[in-house]
């Protein structure tokens, strides 16, 4: 099929898929007045594939043949330094939201790419040949695709196995000549609304009694038993000018459950090799938060950036603790882009796939996440209290309020009520709305936590050489 258009895209998700949407069951996702949002905002992808600005970027050439550069496989760290251009090339088109579409689900086909070949070293060719199958199937249809990896999990303290009921966690129930059965649910299921497929991946490393549950697949949206529950979050009705980002742009996650799914065997990836769950969920990760620090960058961008500009529509940018200010959001964000920079250049190759360097990655991630709130903090205090006091946007329509808006909302020389209003809603929606809620949760808890980060960061570090360093030095 090649390229598609974004109506082509559009079209696709019209399948019969299952969707609910506040307990309702949702007919045409591309229609739905939440749902189609995410749509269109999800659309960008294919329309800069299309645009002059983005094509070398975006499109690959090989031969006769073009598809989307998501879908190329990195040999280089260049090659990784374009993926992430491109990843952070969308997310400055959808105003701060990452696209996800193809990126999370090029993450998992490059994760599993790196294990299929491992696998097939073990004695399970057949593993790898399904997942090169598969990969050309998405390139060459140019498919969204969405990526489940996290359980429900019930009770965290304990494996899967032991949890008070067996489907805490995603798990074959029945095998048959031509696939297998599996049943249990996923949640934060990123983009899943409006992909075409799902790559599903364990989410941990499993003991033995734990068999069940190492399996990892990929499905069509529209498969039977597939049930989509949508988050309501950022779901209420906005007008693009108290709102400039959020109602434009919006990214749906679900509970996704397997109801008794059927799974033909060429599209199971994994099935009971324990030894290999923990690694595909690991190697996933390691392109993943690559992935989440380059479409982190925009964000930052727009932070600093917002600060500056409201700084100078305040009338407080020459002030000795503003610019104080405004170097921590510079330094905050040229560390993260430096970071995934040099992560990209120092990376390696494994089975003949560049993966990202992992300890710069992960410090990167730590260092974007652990920083976040207080770049928030800082945007808002330059900002000051009309984030949430401010006049509406039919105070500026109507003739009985509009001259007062106009008469007192203005700031510095060059910033009249509107235009000061204008950037007073872009920094409201990007860090004190439920949009900007939804950031703050992200940088928190998306692509792993905390000590996820800091855990992979410890186990890659090379204490060893360094302590020999210190011990020869102490004469020790």
């Amino acid at each position: 099929m090649g390229l598609r258009t974004a109506e082509q895209y559009k079209a696709s998700l019209r399948d019969g898929r299952v969707v609910f949407f506040r307990g309702e069951k949702v007919p045409d996702v591309t229609a739905h007045p939440v749902i189609g949002i995410a749509v269109e905002h999800a659309a960008i992808d294919y329309r800069m594939a299309e645009d002059a600005k983005y094509r070398e970027l975006a499109v690959i050439k090989e031969g006769g043949d073009e598809y989307s550069r998501y879908y190329h496989l990195p040999k280089n760290g260049d090659d990784l330094l374009k993926r992430s251009n491109l990843i952070a090339a969308s997310t400055r088109e959808g105003a701060t939201l990452v696209v996800l579409i193809k990126e999370i689900g090029t993450d998992a086909l490059l994760a599993l790419h790196i294990v299929g070949a491992k696998l097939a070293a073990a004695g399970h060719p057949e593993y790898s040949e399904r997942i090169q199958k598969f990969y050309r199937h998405c390139r060459d249809n140019d498919l969204a695709v969405a990526v489940a990896q996290t359980d429900v999990k019930g009770d965290r303290s304990i494996a899967p196995t032991l949890q008070e009921h067996p489907d805490y966690y995603v798990r074959v129930v029945e095998e048959r000549p031509d696939g297998i059965v599996v049943r249990g649910a996923k949640v934060h299921t990123s983009v899943s609304t409006n992909t075409n497929e799902v790559i599903v991946l364990p989410t941990r490393a499993m003991r033995a009694e734990d068999k069940a549950y190492a399996v990892a697949f990929a499905v069509p949206m529209n498969t039977p038993g597939l049930n989509m529950i949508a988050s309501p979050h950022g779901g209420s009705k906005k007008n693009a000018f108290e709102h400039p980002i959020s109602a434009r742009h919006k990214m749906m996650e679900t509970l996704t459950v397997f109801d008794d799914v059927f799974v033909p065997r060429e599209r199971v990836f994994l099935n009971g090799e324990i030894d290999f769950a923990g690694l595909l969920a690991l190697t996933f990760v390691r392109f993943h938060r690559f992935t989440a620090v380059s479409y982190k960058l925009p964000l930052l961008e727009l932070m600093a950036g917002a600060g500056f500009a409201i700084a100078e529509a305040n009338g407080i940018s020459r002030a000795g603790h503003v610019r104080d200010k405004l170097t921590h959001l510079a330094a905050y964000h040229s560390t993260v882009r430096g970071l995934i920079e040099h992560a990209a250049r120092t990376c390696t190759v494994e089975e003949g796939v560049a993966v990202p360097n992992t300890l710069l990655t992960n410090v990167a991630k730590y260092h974007f996440a652990h920083n976040y709130h207080q770049a928030v903090q800082i945007v808002q205090d330059l900002a000051g209290g009309l984030l949430v006091t401010a006049p509406a946007m039919e105070d500026l329509d109507s003739e009985a309020t509009r001259e007062y808006v106009l008469k007192y909302m203005g700031g510095a020389k060059g910033f009249d009520a509107e235009k000061r209003l204008r950037l007073l809603n872009l920094i409201s929606d990007l860090t004190s709305s439920d949009y900007g809620g939804y950031q703050e949760v992200l940088a928190v808890h998306a692509e792993g936590g905390f000590e996820a980060e800091k855990l992979q960061a410890y186990r890659e570090y090379d204490f060893k050489t360094v302590a020999a360093y210190a011990r020869k030095l102490a004469g020790v």
